[in-house]
């Protein structure tokens, strides 16, 4: 699949133009050749050769073009092949035009090479800031998707990380004001607070507390700085099956059992960023889980994003029906959304599915010998 760009032996090339694009200087080439010989002598078609090499130059290289070049030059200049006549300053003229097509595929190819310099750089930031979630996290089956509004991006203003650490395997789904490169600098501060937090910190809300103190640090000292952020945050502790929530101002988490479809009753607290010990700290919800239960966590970019009549996207009432799809849920919701939306919705979208695996242990073994492990049977 060609975005603009093509992968090869890790590193990015300039996208191939299209076979069209390579096919069509040669076919008119050949074309006017063949028209101009079935022509009567007192019509000249050769002159519309002079205008193969400027197309030949999108296509082709500074070599190819003159290729074209030099056969366009011979078959105008060259009376006995019976194709143009050109003599003279037209020919100087046709030869200019032929020169200057070189110079421009030469100047196209270079700019190509240095795009894809800046990509190659851009992209490796990006996807250092917000990897891929790995497919198992412990036991948990995790599955991500994203898609940037801004195009040309890997990475906006949403995020979501999976991460094991000694309280469990916890998540993070995320949603920072604005979107596009420029959150991209909050989304990152916001991850490495989160997985400093999973190894630090043995409550989820504290995880919390020290995201929201990391905006309420990159704000201070802005003037008029209204940097804040809503995140939904997921604990599933060791050795017990359930899953620890703690939602700040985002959008609930879908539990997926079945084919059935429910809300988490979780009590939504202040969003990030603007100061939990002064708003609030976020209730804390716990649900009960079992062996094939799937947690799908998402941005507002889903279930804000509407049809040409106006319509929000019915996401709960979606996944049952995309559950068993062969690409698997996350990759099911965005195909559905984007042909609900009619090409894709206007804001980032991030998607993570959680898959609990059979076990009675969602989190992380315990320690051998019956010993509990870290944070046991915490509430």
């Amino acid at each position: 699949m060609r975005r603009g760009r093509e992968e090869a032996g890790g590193r990015l090339q300039a996208a191939t133009p299209p076979q069209w694009a390579r096919i069509a200087p040669v076919a008119a080439l050949i074309g006017l050749v063949l028209a101009q010989r079935a022509t009567p002598g007192t019509v000249e078609l050769g002159f519309f050769l002079a205008g193969l090499p400027p197309v030949a130059a999108f296509a082709y290289g500074a070599a190819g073009t003159a290729l074209f070049a030099g056969v366009v030059l011979v078959l105008l200049g060259v009376r006995n092949l019976g194709v143009g006549h050109a003599q003279g300053t037209d020919l100087a003229t046709v030869a200019a035009i032929a020169l200057l097509s070189v110079v421009i595929a030469w100047v196209r190819k270079r700019r190509d090479a240095q795009l894809v310099s800046v990509r190659t750089v851009a992209e490796a930031a990006q996807l250092a800031v917000l990897p891929p979630v790995p497919e198992r996290v412990g036991p948990l089956g995790c599955t991500g998707l994203y898609r940037a509004a801004q195009r040309g991006t890997l990475v906006g203003g949403d995020l979501y990380d999976v991460r094991a650490g000694p309280y469990g395997v916890r998540a993070v789904v995320g949603d920072v004001q604005g979107h596009g490169l420029a959150a991209v600098g909050t989304v990152a501060g916001l991850l490495g607070a989160f997985r400093e937090g999973v190894l630090d910190d043995p409550e989820l809300t504290a995880v919390a507390a020290r995201l929201d103190r990391r905006l309420v640090e990159d704000s201070a000292g802005v003037e008029h700085a209204e940097l804040f952020a809503t995140a939904v945050l997921l604990e599933f502790p060791p050795g017990l099956e359930l899953v620890r929530i703690v939602s700040c101002g985002h959008p609930p988490a879908l539990l997926l059992r079945g084919f059935t479809v429910s809300q988490p009753p979780v009590e939504p607290g202040p969003p990030l960023g603007l100061g939990l010990a002064e708003a609030g700290v976020p209730a804390v919800a716990h649900v009960e889980l079992r062996p094939g239960d799937r947690l799908l966590a998402y941005t507002d970019g889903v279930t804000e994003a509407r049809d040409a009549t106006g319509a929000f996207y019915p996401l709960a009432t979606r996944v049952p029906v995309l559950a068993t799809h062969p690409a698997g849920l996350a990759r099911a919701v965005w195909r559905d959304l984007a042909a609900f939306t009619g090409g894709g919705p206007g804001d980032d979208v991030a998607l993570l599915v959680l898959t609990v695996s059979p076990g009675p242990n969602p989190g992380r073994p315990a320690p051998a010998g019956g010993a509990p492990g870290p944070n046991p049977g915490r509430p």
